[in-house]
């Protein structure tokens, strides 16, 4: 459905050259939209990193239209144009079916638009925009969500999960970094199949691991994903911190995953992803060199928790 929202992209070059691809598009007679994050960024006032642009060209129409063109996914109907050196990343309308590996789909077909939004995973990723006519399409209740401040997988939650595990990661990290909340289908399928992210690969993982590291968000995040069960999937390390006392003397604010996370909460807003990943080790050692007091006077020690905590970083290292 179209609506009358009004919308002022950016005045920027990024977002005028953006503009005028989608013009050229249009004028060859391809319905064309910018897409996805780009459009909720705006809509919430932010600046977006990237324009992307949806459309029902074809790649080899989009690559006979434009000069320079890189085919990143051209299975997929991706392409990039490059336009005075800066890429836009031109992808055509197109349906999904099967995810045998639980990441791409087995099947891609040439679609409607409205087609396109409902195989996208959140509703607030889902939009579409027209700035020739200023109108906001949206087929998913993604606007709805947006003023409801909600995180909502678009369709069934759990198909959304199962085609590709990895957008539990995603949504701790949007919701967050949004300053939202989870719809209750989507908390729950979460929380359901926590454990299906053993299928993605470390190399996956990590990327959206530094990717929620480098947010100022990293504390809750760490909290959510500990409360969800996918910590215990993917650094049981750190999630096996979780009910380890603390000395009270030295350590008023619970066990050593709450210190873990009060300690990302002191990092610098934009803190270097090595230095989260330091901070999230330094008391690793702790779960599993505990000794609790035998006498009076004496306290919880961890002998060697420093050495076992550097062990443990190397071994996630190498996994993850």
């Amino acid at each position: 459905m179209k609506t009358n929202v009004l919308l002022e992209l950016p005045s920027t070059n990024r977002a005028r050259r953006a503009v005028q691809i989608i013009e050229k598009l249009r004028a060859a007679g391809y319905v064309s939209y910018l897409a996805g994050g780009s459009v909720r960024d705006v809509l919430l006032a932010r600046t977006p990193k990237d324009y992307d642009i949806a459309t029902e060209a074809k790649p080899e129409d989009v690559e006979r239209l434009f000069a320079e063109t890189v085919p990143i996914g051209r299975q997929f109907g991706i392409v990039l144009v490059v336009e005075r050196g800066h890429a836009y990343e031109v992808a055509t309308f197109r349906g999904e079916e099967g995810y045998s590996d639980r990441r791409r789909p087995d099947t891609v077909f040439w679609t409607s638009p409205e087609r396109d939004a409902a195989r996208r995973d959140f509703t607030v990723n889902a939009l579409f925009y027209d700035p020739l006519n200023r109108q906001v399409i949206d087929f998913v209740q993604g606007v709805v969500d947006l003023e409801a401040k909600l995180i909502r997988f678009v369709g069934d939650p759990n198909e959304r999960v199962n085609e590709d595990p990895l957008r539990m990661l995603r949504a701790v990290r949007l919701k967050n970094s949004l300053g939202f909340q989870y719809d209750g289908p989507t908390y729950q399928a979460i929380a359901k199949h926590a454990a299906l992210i053993r299928h993605i690969s470390s190399e996956r993982i990590l990327t959206e691991l530094d990717r929620m590291w480098g947010d100022p968000t990293r504390a809750a995040s760490l909290a959510e994903l500990a409360e969800l069960g996918l910590l215990a999937e993917i650094l049981p390390e750190i999630a096996a911190l979780r009910g380890v006392p603390q000395p009270y003397m030295y350590h008023q604010e619970g066990d050593v995953f709450d210190h873990t996370v009060r300690a990302l909460e002191t990092l610098p807003k934009r803190a270097p992803t090595f230095m989260v990943w330091a901070v999230l080790f330094h008391d690793a050692g702790k779960s599993t060199t505990i000794s609790y007091p035998i006498e009076p006077g004496e306290r919880i020690r961890y002998d060697r928790h420093k050495t076992v905590g550097a062990e443990m970083a190397r071994a996630a290292g190498v996994r993850i």
